[in-house]
């Protein structure tokens, strides 16, 4: 007989008055000795147990339950169970349902109350018995303390939404409370997002224990200043926090905060009896709640954190949309730069280059255009760097170079007379990535264009910087035939000695050199700029100085470039009174709007036709 067979027997005896005596007596030795073992069972079981009357009070209780709760049994009995347990309300519903007998069995995970005031978790079944009948008479519960499991919950949860080394809030838990914020629609929010100045140097040169100090150090300032203040302080990884503000009063609270961040992380660390200097760099976002994503926020913070580091470090930056939209733009063209060139995108555009003692038209240069299919008609400025960082101005250029030449040696077919030369600007990844010997020659084979109608740019950091020396490249392409210039000369290194050692034949001096070559008039208004120039305000006594200034800087260029074999070519000449006082400083040729702006090949056929119908008349 089961336990709660035995409970119920207790009724059974009452309705058993029609038995005979000998079963009667056989009915209450086996009544007996159930109630015996059910009793056994009931006060040695390892589990806590009880019976509840209907009215919700303590009829019986083991040990078990007793120690569990700090009591002793007889301190149970006829205890409510509402002094042992809160009941809610949705609970209180279904034990109601239990008692009336709508259900036979429930289970809850309850917290107790234990005598001391400590909570006890526990795992309650609740069973119904019934009378001979089937109706309610007691319930049984039976309750498993799970204290100890629930506590080891805790703790693994604790651990996994803490980061171990500084115990802060980590990533999984920043995000959880960040969609808790979000969960507020009608609020602003706040985040700033930071990490550590050259942090990896401290790794490198003190040790990761050192390294692991500092984190711990700037944990403990960013807790101990925001937390009080109910902002998150979260380790998202690395060297990298946050701070989250969920009910931010605007912009200037988080800007406020964020130099606060600077300063708080800027003052210095003993650690391990070491002085160390730590810097952080911070990038904030902050804006209505309703519009945006967490995602959105994390990612624009982080973004703005970059910018941050770009400007200077130990700093911080708030989010610009128009920077962000820059960025992204850069960030679809840089994915998109070598399918559109599969897809012939590209064009060239070509712009006058005129020799100035004569004003003959002696050359052009080839100038790249992307017909975006999206963002339109984009200038080089908006891609070159971006494929040179990519990688892919070496495909892009190679294109650039075999349809210039093909263009030039289709202008020396049909307007021999002119002989007239291409140039095209290289960059320095093109000869680290390719074998710009090669290619030059395999394209002048295929094109049939003779060397000497080519001419390559290369600015002087290309040629002296870190990034490539193609010293050996430039010996060859020289030795075929290809003129050499230097482009925008007087911005990059301007160390002359290479002139004399490398195969140059031309110097392209910056635009910035010729804006000084105007008259005051002309200097007290703006310019609008050649290809290579920039729109400038211009002060007329200033002016007068620095133009006479530039043009002795020319003129002695111009005569220490002839002395050197080499020819000078002025960029951005807007007017004819530059054109006239660079021709006086016996510069060679030049180039800007004044001459004719980048245009088709087609536009400079006709220049090349007008140029043959006047001289034969």
């Amino acid at each position: 007989m089961s336990a709660v067979d035995a409970v119920s027997a207790v009724s059974a005896v009452s309705t058993a008055s029609a038995v005979s005596p000998a079963d009667r007596r056989s009915l209450e030795d086996a009544l007996r000795a159930s109630e015996n073992r059910f009793r056994a069972a009931f006060v040695d079981a390892g589990i806590g147990m009880a019976l509840i009357d209907r009215s919700d009070r303590i009829i019986e209780a083991n040990p078990a339950l007793a120690e569990m709760l700090g009591r002793t049994v007889p301190e149970l009995m006829r205890l409510h169970i509402h002094a042992v347990m809160d009941i809610e309300e949705s609970s209180r519903q279904v034990y109601r349902e239990l008692v009336r007998g709508e259900r036979d069995r429930i289970r809850l995970e309850k917290r107790l109350k234990h005598r001391q005031g400590h909570a006890v978790w526990t795992n309650i079944t609740i069973s119904l018995i019934r009378d001979s009948n089937g109706e309610p008479l007691y319930t049984l519960a039976m309750v498993e303390d799970v204290s100890e499991a629930r506590r080891l919950g805790d703790r693994l949860h604790y651990q996994a939404m803490h980061d171990p080394l500084t115990q802060l809030p980590n990533r999984s838990l920043f995000f959880e409370r960040l969609a808790g914020a979000f969960a507020e629609a009608d609020q602003r929010i706040g985040l700033c997002y930071l990490d550590l100045d050259g942090f990896q140097a401290v790794n490198d040169t003190l040790g990761h224990h050192i390294g692991d100090e500092l984190l711990v150090a700037v944990a403990r300032r960013l807790e101990q200043r925001f937390t009080a203040r109910g902002h998150l302080v979260a380790r998202m990884g690395g060297d990298e926090f946050a701070v989250l503000v969920p009910r931010s009063a605007g912009a200037e609270e988080l800007t406020a905060l964020a130099a606060e961040v600077v300063e708080v992380v800027g003052a210095p660390y003993d650690l391990s009896g070491q002085r160390v200097a730590a810097t952080a760099s911070v990038g904030v976002v902050e804006r209505p709640v309703p519009g945006t994503t967490p995602t959105e926020l994390v990612r624009d913070a982080d973004a703005t954190l970059c910018w941050a580091k770009t400007d200077g470090r130990s700093r911080w930056a708030l989010y610009d949309p128009e920077r962000i939209a820059y960025q992204t733009t850069r960030q679809v063209l840089a994915t998109t730069i070598r399918p559109a060139l599969e897809r012939g995108e590209f064009l060239l555009e070509y712009q006058p280059l005129v020799d100035l003692s004569g004003g003959r038209l002696c050359g052009v240069e080839a100038l790249v255009r992307w017909r975006h299919p999206d963002f339109g008609r984009l200038a080089p400025d908006r891609f070159i760097q971006i494929a040179e960082e990519t990688g892919a101005i070496v495909p892009l250029g190679h294109w650039v170079l075999e349809t210039a030449c093909a263009q030039a040696r289709s202008w020396l077919d049909r307007f021999p007379e002119a002989q007239l030369f291409v140039s095209v600007n290289l960059a320095a990844r093109q000869f680290s990535d390719s074998d710009m010997v090669a290619d030059v020659a395999e394209i002048l084979g295929s094109t049939k264009l003779p060397a000497r109608l080519l001419q390559l740019e290369l600015t002087e950091s290309a040629v002296l910087g870190p990034v490539g020396r193609p010293v050996e490249a430039l010996h060859a392409l020289s030795a075929m035939g290809v003129r050499i210039a230097i482009d925008d000369f007087g911005t990059g290194y301007s160390n002359l000695s290479y002139l004399s050692r490398l195969p140059v034949h031309v110097l392209k001096l910056d635009g910035s050199f010729v804006e000084g070559f105007r008259e005051p008039r002309e200097n007290r208004v703006n310019g609008e700029s050649g290809e290579n120039g920039q729109n400038r305000p211009h002060g007329a006594n200033g002016s007068v100085a620095r133009g006479a200034a530039d043009e002795k800087i020319v003129a002695a260029l111009v005569r220490l470039s002839h002395v050197l074999g080499l020819t000078v070519t002025a960029e951005g000449v807007e007017s004819a009174t530059q054109a006239d006082r660079l021709r006086a400083t016996g510069c060679d040729t030049a180039q800007g709007w004044h001459f004719g702006r980048a245009v088709p090949a087609t536009e400079i056929d006709h220049l090349l036709g007008a140029r043959r119908r006047a001289a034969t008349r």
